[in-house]
């Protein structure tokens, strides 16, 4: 397989040239100096998608479940284990745990190329073959553009390395029931992130990223109901609480339809104020990652907004904290 120049092979290489930049004569040094620029606008872009939008740190990082939206725990950022299991969620066929994605050369994804994880992220087949549970979005980042991948992928490589073994998963189904090979395209190659100016559509491309239909989208018998596209009633049952995901959908009595642009932005940015989530709010917990989605900036939830406001009203009541 021929061999990719990598964001690795970057990292290794721009200080080579910085050094010898210093012999050379000033539009070399501009020359360095932009492309040390470009390095980390690229990286600053992949910590906003995968802390923020994509949330993969949320997911494969240890949360503190006592705090309200179970923040990150600090210095666990990316190396794994957070176990998910049918007694969090009956959909779930088996027990899983989030990999660790930290670039621990032993435990984590220090060996893989950028096609190996992006492999990962849109298809959902590790670096030795493995197919992974789609409770991993992959089918939603599946349709990411080419350059926010490899942003993420950038920002990845500079997560201090975590030597963490995450337990093998446990499934009740084979995988092959479960791998939604019929949504998933072949290639990335043709994706486009659609221009901010396309309001609805950039939206929809973030709304997508974020994975928002997986958690607000009933399954049933392991399968999301799609007649109750965003709709909300999947029942998270962690230790101390359990919190039903809401109707996201524009209906007026039962959704968001009657939520300002301003109210949804809140509802996010509260969370940007330390003191709206340090504090262990017992039963009226939320397992949505608020904290992390406080990040997105206020165009990007105006955009989310947009489109959430195009999708098909659903008349669906939650019960947000069943008994």
């Amino acid at each position: 397989m021929k061999k990719s120049f990598t964001f690795l092979s970057i990292f290794v290489l721009v200080p080579v040239a910085l050094y010898f930049s210093s012999c050379g004569n000033n539009a070399t040094d501009a020359t360095a100096e932009n492309k040390q620029d470009s390095i980390k606008a690229v990286i600053a872009r992949g910590e906003y998608l995968a802390v923020h939008v994509a949330a993969c740190i949320h997911c494969h990082s240890k949360r503190d479940l006592s705090k309200y939206s179970g923040p990150v725990l600090p210095g666990t950022e990316g190396g794994g284990g957070q176990k998910f299991d049918n007694t969090i969620l009956a959909a779930l066929p088996g027990t899983f745990y989030a990999k660790n994605i930290t670039p621990d050369v032993e435990t984590g994804i220090g060996t893989w190329t950028d096609e190996e994880i992006i492999r990962a992220i849109t298809q959902g087949i590790r670096k030795n073959g493995d197919t992974l549970f789609p409770l991993m979005p992959y089918a939603s980042f599946n349709r990411m553009a080419k350059d926010d991948l490899l942003s993420i992928v950038a920002y990845l490589r500079t997560l201090t390395p975590i030597k963490n073994e995450v337990p093998e998963r446990m499934m009740m189904i084979p995988i092959s029931a479960a791998y939604p090979a019929a949504v998933l395209q072949p290639s990335i190659e043709q994706n486009k992130r659609p221009l901010k100016s396309d309001i609805v559509n950039y939206g929809s491309y973030l709304v997508n990223m974020a994975d928002c239909g997986g958690c607000h989208t009933p399954f049933v018998k392991g399968q999301p109901d799609m007649t109750l596209h965003f709709a909300g009633g999947n029942t998270f049952n962690l230790p101390s609480f359990k919190v039903t995901s809401a109707n996201i959908t524009p209906d007026s009595a039962t959704g968001i339809g009657a939520w300002s642009e301003a109210a949804f932005i809140e509802k996010f940015a509260a969370c940007r104020n330390k003191d709206r989530y340090d504090y262990n709010p017992g039963k009226s917990n939320t397992i949505m990652p608020l904290v992390d989605f406080a990040g997105i900036k206020d165009d990007d939830l105006k955009a989310m907004y947009a489109y959430l406001r195009t999708v098909t009203p659903v008349k669906n009541k939650i019960e947000k904290y069943p008994k």
